[in-house]
């Protein structure tokens, strides 16, 4: 897993580009990036699949804020980030919610 933030200077926005290698993925056909940022919607942000195996986007977010997110694997399978800044409890399956802070 890999979180990069990229500040821009002239706006109150960060550049985050989120990876999911391949050894997390494993054989999914897809992956999107759910979270609070797009209203929970599962079908709003699509990851790219890479060469290599893993999936890969990037979404621009408000600086000051804490965001979370899950990943979804082929519409069955939700997974954290292990290098999100913190996680939650989500309050729905008893599982956490990561969470980016910017």
């Amino acid at each position: 897993m890999s979180i990069k933030k990229q500040y821009l200077k002239k706006d109150d926005v960060c550049k985050v580009t989120l990876t999911l290698p391949r050894e997390q993925v494993k054989s999914a056909k897809k992956a999107m990036l759910v979270g609070d940022f797009n209203g929970w919607n599962v079908n709003s942000t699509p990851m790219q699949k890479l060469k290599n195996g893993s999936f890969k986007t990037h979404i621009n977010l408000t600086r000051g804020a804490e965001y979370q997110f899950r990943y979804l694997l082929d519409d069955e399978r939700w997974e954290n980030d292990g290098e999100a800044d913190k996680y939650v409890p989500n309050g729905y399956s008893g599982d956490d919610n990561s969470v980016l802070i910017v």
